[in-house]
């Protein structure tokens, strides 16, 4: 027993589980009288103390958009916030054993069994990346079977928390997350995306069906080069009985460049789906406890599309409609809006921005100043809370109205249009955000703003590691380091980490 009560409310018990960052505790929600999971990060153990506030920030928003998410297959998350020097997060307990314990009770895994695992994971990917967010440590520790045989997935937004680099290498040569499921592109330093958990949903069905991941090594080093390089070894060749298009799926999966891969995981899902156990059908596969094909007597689909909103709750009596609610006028709204945004209250900020939005066109007009400044407060509003996929069009609209009034030059312009590169960046498409970045470049470069320069110039060496194009990403760096040296001497933040992403590659280039 540990005896520590976290926000005068949740008694921590035993440790489930530590590493370098933290511990995940068991605990007592003593207002609820439930059993909880309790996960403490220390932000002093994660980065310089200079930028412990920002991790906390960063802790705070990651955590208000993972809550969007509701998925059976996603843990839940209760509370969240900072208690001393630690910031902690509780989520529901999940009873069962973790996916790697699970194939170490059952070597070797039933390739039913790891069908099924994988369908039940491209179910919360789904969900997930329609957010979007990007797991970015997806891996058996992280994935917790439950004595119904459906599978929950863990940790979601915290390798983001950590650290925005999540493969920056320390000191040691050791990075932060898991090399034995660390993407190319995550391994280089470059953008991630849903891509990227899709080559770690790879890695993770092969480590299933084989017993051991594909590329394995003494040092981390090692490891993420052998991700590059190296091509993985069919299942079929250690486990004859899999069926060739399990085998097929997997290797896409694992394809080095993202644009080869599977085109996300609904599209994985619709693959596996013909391997699952039929409905009404014996189970070939061996019963017993945890049992991942349960489920699977009524599968766990993905979600066809997220953008139109989960499906609306039926009421279970009838009964009058709910009265409206009282609608506000513009300026009432706005004042409201500045109210939430002071109190941190973002989601509530973006439903008044969303409901008065079509009733200030109608009344002042879509291109009337009103509207264009509620509309970019929208759109602001939107990409503070995560929500880039309902942010895209409304900046695309402001780019294309402030473009046809001023030219494409014009500050705000670029603004518009850099947010929009920023969200397309977000939701995985790093061909579309490279081209929008490329064409602002030119602008920034010839105007006073030097720093953004650099900001589009990186991002674009990033985006190029994701779309796997190594040398064209090295010349951008390199250019770059020679600028930012210039423009701020050596040891500033930037040059820093343009030295440490081009050693980076040079140290993957060896053998």
């Amino acid at each position: 027993m540990n005896g520590r009560v976290i926000a005068d409310r949740y008694e921590l018990s035993t440790v489930l589980g530590q590493g370098g960052m933290g511990q995940v505790w068991t605990g007592y929600d003593g207002r609820l009288d439930r059993r909880v999971a309790v996960k403490l990060l220390r932000p002093d153990h994660m980065a310089a103390a200079t930028a412990a506030g920002e991790i906390r920030r960063r802790f705070v928003r990651e955590c208000r958009v993972t809550a969007q998410v509701t998925h059976p297959g996603l843990v839940t998350v209760h509370d969240a916030g900072s208690d001393g020097d630690d910031l902690y997060l509780v989520m529901e307990h999940v009873e069962g054993a973790d996916l790697a314990d699970h194939l170490a009770e059952h070597e070797p895994y039933p390739w039913q069994w790891a069908v099924s695992v994988a369908a039940q994971l491209c179910a919360v990917l789904a969900a997930v990346h329609a957010v979007p967010i990007v797991h970015r440590d997806l891996k058996p520790r992280n994935v917790m079977v439950r004595p119904d045989g459906s599978v929950t997935v863990l940790d979601l937004g915290v390798a983001s928390v950590i650290d925005t680099d999540t493969t920056r290498l320390t000191h040691t040569g050791s990075p932060i997350g898991s090399p034995a499921y660390m993407a190319p592109e995550q391994a280089m330093g470059g953008a991630v995306g849903p891509y990227t958990d899709l080559y770690a949903l790879g890695i993770l069905i092969h480590e299933l069906l084989s017993g051991n991941v594909p590329f394995a090594g003494s040092t981390a080093l090692g490891v993420l080069h052998r991700h590059l390089y190296e091509p993985p070894l069919p299942v079929r060749r250690l486990r004859p009985e899999v069926p060739e298009p399990l085998e097929a799926l997997v290797l896409r999966l694992l394809a080095k460049d993202p644009q080869h891969r599977p085109g996300g995981a609904r599209e994985v899902y619709e693959a596996l789906a013909p391997l699952l156990p039929a409905r009404g059908a014996v189970n070939t596969a061996p019963g017993g406890p945890l049992d991942p094909t349960r489920p699977f007597l009524r599968p766990f689909a993905p979600w066809p599309d997220r953008a139109a909103g989960p499906p609306t709750a039926v009421p279970l009596t009838a009964g009058p409609p709910p009265s409206p609610a009282p609608r506000l006028d513009v300026a009432t709204a706005v004042e409201e809006v500045k109210r939430l945004l002071g109190e941190g209250s973002i989601t509530q900020a973006v439903d008044i921005l969303g409901g008065i939005l079509p009733s200030a066109a109608a009344e002042h007009g879509e291109h009337s100043p009103v509207v264009r400044i509620l509309r970019k407060q929208y759109a602001t509003t939107l990409m503070d809370d995560g929500q880039y996929r309902r942010a895209l069009p409304e900046l695309r609209r402001l780019a294309a109205d402030r473009t046809a009034e001023a030219g494409p030059a014009d500050p705000q312009t670029l603004q518009f249009r850099y947010d929009t590169a920023l969200c397309l960046e977000q939701l995985g498409d790093p061909a579309d955000a490279l081209a929008e970045y490329r064409a602002v470049l030119p602008h920034y470069e010839s105007g006073t703003d030097r720093a953004r320069a650099f900001d589009v110039r990186h991002r674009i060496g990033n985006l190029l590691l994701a779309v796997g194009d190594h040398a064209a990403a090295q010349r951008q760096f390199q250019g770059l380091l020679y600028d930012t040296e210039r423009a701020y001497g050596p040891y500033h933040e930037l040059p820093v980490e343009l030295r440490r992403a081009l050693t980076r590659q040079q140290q993957f280039r060896g053998p």
